[in-house]
């Protein structure tokens, strides 16, 4: 019995049939995400350099509008080309989004470059989730997302640090024009990995009215990039945010799949599912360093280790489930409700009497839920999935994680103001949407469905 279990037991993630792929699927997304990290810190510097500080938000809304779109597209382009055209289109799409950001001239140009590198990152990412469900068997899906979690503990923890360096010491258009030299050779890395296997010859039609829906893609983009440029401009920009409000609350529904705003049984609650704790966790992660500063004196590097603490949870999460050491059920239900008791506890911080490493021990729960949670959300996505519709479906997860993350960082940025910047109140945002999403949980996990989540969609 022993021997046989053996024998049928699936080769490791780096074992030398996957190795290749592994270590360039792993090289792709760190660069990804260190770019991400990096470009974040050095925005202000880039921005008062071109005397662009009018422009500064739209520099996140314009790569964030086109990563929706381009999700979209990257999906359906997966599912019937495979995933490796999307791959290198969104690779080559990215390298001239960042040659372009570092070369500008103008903050439009750079605005402009970074909506190219939106572009090419939605492209990319979601044919990377069908790379992963076609190169490796099931039971190594929970791993492989596992190292993807894993590939942004570094960035997060050294990124800040390296691009600071790099703009004080060389300026910051080499933290653009740098990456492009790293990415290259991941990506022919993983081309050659990819090349090196035999992926599964899966021919599926185009899909009736993907134009349509990239119509709608796009209206959903731009209402979530008014959304995020309007909530940060305070009074002046409400009229922008009401009108990103209406124009998500009609593009939206007709974007996801029939039954997502609802929270229909089994796949199209996906969307919503994995939105509502991704967006609890980015919005916590956006007010909490600034409550540490207000409310405890700590300085931004000292308010920014909680957020370290938050990434490490994060991968200990994602181990624990490739080790599938807890139920799908847990690692959401339980992810998602301990998204919520984490924020709960960081806040308790706002009391002086409260010792200030109990913020540090709650970013960590906090982390620990959406380690579990995410990933897990994408190994049910591509196990439900019907073989040539993983890319449509995940897809629609990324769409639904990106607006619902937009709209929860509006609502408690917005809540925070408008109560005279308490951060009790602007947390309470992310408390009730980790909540939210525990409730729904089984409604999907319990679902064992498979098919498309539009396949009633109109």
């Amino acid at each position: 019995m022993t021997t046989t279990a053996v024998a049928q037991a699936p080769a490791g993630v780096v074992s030398p049939r996957y190795r290749a792929i592994s270590i360039g699927l792993l090289a792709l997304v760190t660069l990804q995400a260190f770019e991400a990290m990096a470009v974040t810190t050095a925005m202000p510097v880039v921005a008062r350099e071109l005397a662009g500080m009018s422009l500064y938000n739209l520099a996140f809304s314009a790569s964030l509008a086109a990563s929706v779109i381009a999700t979209v597209l990257g999906g359906r382009w997966s599912d019937v080309r495979g995933p490796m055209p999307p791959i290198a289109a969104g690779v080559v799409v990215f390298v001239a989004g960042l040659l372009m950001a570092g070369l500008a001239p103008t903050m439009e140009v750079l605005v402009t470059g970074r909506f190219v590198q939106g572009f090419g990152t939605g492209l990319s990412q979601v044919a990377l989730s069908v790379l992963v469900a076609r190169a490796y068997p099931a039971a190594l899906h929970p791993r492989v997302f596992a190292l993807f979690s894993a590939a942004w503990v570094v960035p997060s923890m050294v990124g800040p640090a390296i691009a600071g360096l790099v703009a004080e010491q060389l300026g910051w258009r080499w933290i653009f024009l740098g990456v492009i030299a790293a990415v290259l050779p991941a990506a022919l890395l993983l081309w050659r990995g990819a090349s090196g296997r035999a992926l599964p010859d899966v021919a599926v039609p185009p899909a009736p009215g993907i134009g349509r829906k990239l119509g709608w893609a796009a209206l959903t983009a731009a209402s979530a990039a008014f959304i995020q440029y309007g909530s940060a401009l305070g009074v002046t920009g409400l009229p922008l945010l009401v009108a990103g409000v209406v124009l998500l609350a009609v593009a939206l529904p007709r974007l996801l799949p029939a039954g997502a705003m609802r929270a229909a049984r089994g796949l199209p609650t996906a969307p919503l599912l994995r939105g509502l704790a991704f967006g609890a966790y980015t919005a916590s992660e956006v007010l909490i360093p600034l409550m540490l500063r207000d409310a405890r004196g700590l300085s931004a590097a000292g308010a920014g280790v909680v957020l370290t603490v938050g990434a490490l949870g994060w991968v200990v999460g994602s181990w624990l489930k490739g080790r599938e050491a807890v139920s799908d059920m847990t690692a959401i239900r339980g992810g998602a409700a301990l998204i919520a008791l984490g924020v709960a506890l960081v806040t308790l911080v706002l009391v002086d009497a409260v010792p200030l490493a109990v913020a540090y021990a709650g970013m960590a729960v906090a982390g620990l839920g959406i380690g579990g949670l995410h990933p897990t959300v994408t190994v049910l996505v591509l196990r439900m999935s019907r073989t040539g519709e993983e890319g449509r479906n995940s897809a629609d997860v990324g769409v639904g994680e990106s607006v619902f993350t937009v709209v929860a960082v509006a609502a408690s940025g917005a809540l925070f103001t408008a109560a005279a910047q308490n951060h009790a109140v602007g947390l309470a945002v992310p408390v009730v949407l980790a909540v939210v999403g525990a409730v729904l949980a089984p409604r999907f996990v319990q679902s064992s469905a498979t098919g498309t989540m539009e396949r009633t969609a109109s």
